[in-house]
């Protein structure tokens, strides 16, 4: 309707791409599963016959009832739960009562570290799939894109996303580069390319 001008909140890109006209990506989000340390689950697979938890209306739940992303998986567990919040699926967590929390990772990361009990978690290496963030802006929007755009390369250029991302521990997440490093990667992949083609033409 046009009474606001973006959608710029944990905003997954992935499956959208033609119902808006969307920002650079600026975070790799992965779902994945927390459980606690001593629960013997080191794989997706453990989870058959377990009751695990996930925030109600979440990307989480959406990628598990999800047909052709991890809906197989999710009719392995004995129970699928729903939270309100990720406070409460924890509070199950730690009690017994869920064996698992499906959730985003950045999320996943901040609950862990800012629990006194935070050594008892762990994130599972397998994670159930892979997204990313960008600004959604209403389809056609180009203008208004390229202003942000322009805008957030200048917050890369600076410095100001490394510092923001090394100060909420999510260097590793994100994929808004300053230009120099941008250019850097794109020539790594270039000369990668380079040597591939050269390997098989031999």
């Amino acid at each position: 309707s046009g009474s606001i001008d973006c959608i710029w909140n944990g905003f997954t890109m992935n499956g959208r791409e033609d119902d808006y006209t969307f920002s650079v990506p600026y975070v790799d989000n992965s779902q994945v599963m927390v459980v606690k340390k001593d629960a013997g689950i080191s794989a997706l697979s453990d989870l058959a016959g377990k009751t695990v938890g996930v925030q109600a209306a979440s990307a989480a739940l959406q990628v598990l009832q999800d047909e052709e992303q991890q809906k197989a998986l999710a009719d392995t567990f004995g129970t699928l739960q729903e939270f309100a919040d990720y406070n409460s699926a924890f509070v199950e967590l730690q009690a017994g009562a869920v064996d698992a929390i499906a959730m985003d990772i950045g999320v996943a990361k901040y609950q862990i570290e800012k629990r006194d009990n935070g050594d008892d978690y762990e994130i599972l290496d397998e994670h159930l799939n892979s997204e990313k963030y960008a600004i959604g802006f209403k389809k056609g929007n180009d203008e208004l894109c390229g202003i942000v755009n322009a805008d957030l390369q200048k917050l890369a250029d600076d410095g100001t996303v490394a510092e923001l991302a090394e100060k909420y521990e999510i260097a590793d997440m994100v994929t808004l580069k300053a230009s120099d490093d941008a250019s850097t990667e794109d020539s790594k992949d270039a000369t990668d390319d380079a040597e591939t083609d050269k390997t098989e033409e031999k």
